[in-house]
């Protein structure tokens, strides 16, 4: 089943906005996969391009069982490694065009919520620019909800967010030497 035309909507959602899911502890990722299934619960159809994403999540094999609702792309290459001084030009090539393909699904009126996931450490290592997420952020449509995940928010796309969460390390098991989880942490 298609999502719903964004013109049919519940009247009771007037607007969308924007949201951030920052800081350095878990579960920013997973805050907007919250959201993107109530989303689905209200029929409503969901966009999640994945920055700097490439290694087969629990998230990807769980959004197929929603169905079509549910689109989510993984942008990039596997090869990005972005603590290199400079990032490589096929990188940011990559990620420009997957920020215009998430432009694309955007603006096509198949979607209610878009999750830009990892773009904000995208911004971080110099893949993206912030100008490019502001400028992404400016041609929302009025309708269409917008998350974005990562790292290091910078006080500009703060600004202009109309919610944002900051999740923060108190205690996790990595630094006790437990490894990632399958289900859990990916």
């Amino acid at each position: 089943m298609a999502p719903a035309p964004l013109e049919r909507h519940p009247a009771s959602w007037p607007l969308a906005g924007v949201q951030i899911y920052t800081g350095d502890g878990k579960g920013k990722t997973t805050a907007a996969f919250g959201l993107l299934l109530r989303a689905v619960g209200h029929g409503l159809g969901v966009f999640v391009g994945q920055f700097m994403k490439s290694y087969p999540y629990g998230e990807l094999a769980g959004a197929q069982l929603l169905g079509e609702r549910v689109v989510i792309e993984q942008l990039g290459s596997p090869e990005c490694l972005p603590w290199r001084e400079q990032p490589a030009a096929v990188d940011v090539d990559l990620a420009r065009a997957g920020l215009r393909r998430c432009r694309e699904r955007m603006r096509s009126g198949e979607y209610a919520l878009v999750v830009l996931d990892e773009a904000l450490v995208a911004v971080h290592f110099r893949l993206l620019t912030e100008a490019d997420l502001l400028a992404f952020l400016d041609e929302r449509p009025p309708l269409v909800e917008v998350v974005l995940t990562g790292r290091w928010a910078t006080p500009a796309l703060v600004a202009r967010a109309d919610l944002v969460t900051e999740l923060r390390e108190v205690k996790h098991p990595y630094t006790r030497g437990w490894p990632a989880r399958d289900g859990i942490e990916r």
